[in-house]
């Protein structure tokens, strides 16, 4: 199974570079104008998923998306339904942050054998929820208890936990549409004390603020909810984070 995201990852945060992934709503979806600007933005990665698909549009999103651009597409999947062959990778995410079982475990089950004769790159994900300020649909759709926003130590201990475990990455993040990011304490923290890549989501919606994420020690910052209102975004934060 090949490896070239992982690597290009793993490459990316010793040289200290950061990465810029841009998450797409299948719901939502409008690829002529999202795909051209990831293009032209020079965005690492473009995502695919959501808590709910509605109108069963995934496929046909990861099959447009993939004609239209050579970046490279990430399934971010809501459930065990959202996989595609035809993406480059999936986070396979574990939801370390909560105890249900489903989340955990239960929907990589019934996902395995879909993947493991898929060509898919598997990503091994400790996927963890911080409290935001508002009931996001992630948080809703999990049925699990989120990270309170000002508990740093819990958020290091789970992330810590979630290395020795074996994940590849960890994943912070604050929902779609979240009022208020994760705090640069918590991420500084998190950075800090564990070794593998760090990615950063949920209320992101400015340069400033994913420059803040990335001084903190985040190695990828990833933008869903505020694009759909402001496509302009994309090339300010990629520029930003690209800078760094």
């Amino acid at each position: 199974m090949q490896q070239n995201i992982y690597t290009s990852i793993l490459d990316s945060k010793t040289k200290n570079e950061k990465l810029f992934a841009v998450l797409v709503d299948p719901d939502k979806f409008d690829s002529q104008k999202i795909v051209s600007v990831c293009d032209s933005g020079n965005v690492d990665f473009i995502m695919v998923g959501g808590s709910i698909i509605t109108n069963g549009n995934f496929e046909e999103c990861v099959l447009t998306i993939k004609k239209l651009t050579k970046i490279p597409v990430v399934i971010f999947p809501g459930n065990s339904m959202q996989i595609s062959k035809n993406a480059d990778a999936i986070l396979l995410l574990s939801l370390i942050s909560g105890r249900n079982p489903e989340m955990l475990i239960g929907n990589h089950v019934l996902a395995a054998a879909k993947l493991k004769t898929s060509k898919l790159e598997i990503l091994p994900t400790g996927y963890m929820l911080i409290e935001s300020g508002k009931q996001t649909s992630a948080l809703y759709m999990s049925n699990s208890n989120p990270i309170p926003s000002d508990k740093d130590d819990i958020a290091m201990a789970t992330a810590m936990a979630g290395e020795m475990l074996g994940l590849k990455l960890l994943y912070l993040d604050a929902g779609s549409g979240a009022l208020n990011g994760v705090s640069k304490s918590m991420i500084n923290k998190v950075s800090l004390n564990t070794s593998i890549p760090l990615i950063v989501g949920g209320g992101i919606n400015s340069a400033e603020k994913a420059i803040l994420a990335c001084k903190a020690g985040a190695d990828m910052v990833v933008v869903g909810n505020a694009i759909e209102k402001d496509l302009s975004l994309i090339k300010k934060i990629s520029k930003a984070v690209h800078s760094f």
